[in-house]
């Protein structure tokens, strides 16, 4: 009876819950390199949040801006567009691509025939400037692992000076604070390398909708331009001839 007392009270210590560590207990055994990511997550936070703010059909395309643009494009009022466009409470996507494009057109000897060509290059260098707002997201995503993995180097470089350092309870106590660190930091870099990865990608398929959408809207601005005689081109580009021929002595 003695045995199985002894038994039942080993047992009963084995099944003792272990005490478990908090959020910060864990963010703390990480140290420096783990209060850097944290500051990482958060920065890739308020990037995603700048970026929704930014990026929206209303704010690439406000309503008075699209009805501004086709009162004047549908009275050929290039010149006006422009300024129209170029006006600091008008700045938009849209009203950027049409600023760019008119300007070109304006200066080209073409004049409105090579308007389509414009607003594509100029639609083109909006959305790469929409696309940089991502580069943030991005690059957190490939920090973030070789910020864990700097903990770990850490981490391993401490356990191995404390094996060849220290002996008994205290080496233990050392080696377990920093296998702790090396493997904490590892999983806050990926923690944080993993959301932004999935992040990026969203927002530049988000991007490139959205692009597409105010592209449509482009397209049926630019309609009004085409219509019968709106190709003309400016006036410093009229024909060379300014009186007709002489018709010929029979």
């Amino acid at each position: 009876m003695r045995f199985f007392g002894d038994v039942s009270f080993l047992l009963a210590d084995a099944a003792a819950p272990v005490s478990r560590r908090s959020l910060f207990e864990y963010i703390h055994a990480g140290g420096l390199v783990g209060y850097t990511l944290v500051l990482l997550s958060i920065l890739a936070v308020a990037l995603l949040i700048a970026h929704l703010l930014k990026v929206r059909l209303s704010v690439m395309a406000p309503t008075p801006v699209i009805l501004g643009l086709e009162d004047r494009l549908q009275r050929a009022d290039t010149a006006g567009a422009i300024e129209f466009c170029r006006n600091e409470e008008n700045k938009s996507f849209l009203a950027n691509t049409f600023a760019g494009a008119l300007t070109r057109c304006s200066r080209s000897s073409f004049g409105l025939l090579e308007l389509r060509s414009a607003l594509e290059d100029s639609g083109s260098k909006e959305v790469e400037k929409l696309i940089r707002t991502t580069d943030g997201i991005a690059i957190i995503a490939a920090i973030g692992p070789m910020m864990g993995l700097l903990g770990t180097t850490i981490g391993m470089i401490g356990a191995f000076a404390t094996i060849g350092q220290l002996e008994g309870a205290a080496r233990s106590n050392e080696l377990s604070g920093y296998m702790s660190l090396a493997l904490v930091t590892t999983a806050q870099g990926l923690f944080v390398a993993i959301p932004c990865t999935v992040l990026y990608t969203i927002l530049r398929r988000r991007v490139e909708r959205l692009a597409a959408e105010v592209g449509e809207i482009v397209e049926d601005l630019a309609a009004n331009l085409n219509t019968p005689g709106s190709d003309r081109r400016p006036a410093r580009s009229t024909s060379i001839r300014e009186h007709p021929e002489p018709a010929p002595v029979s």
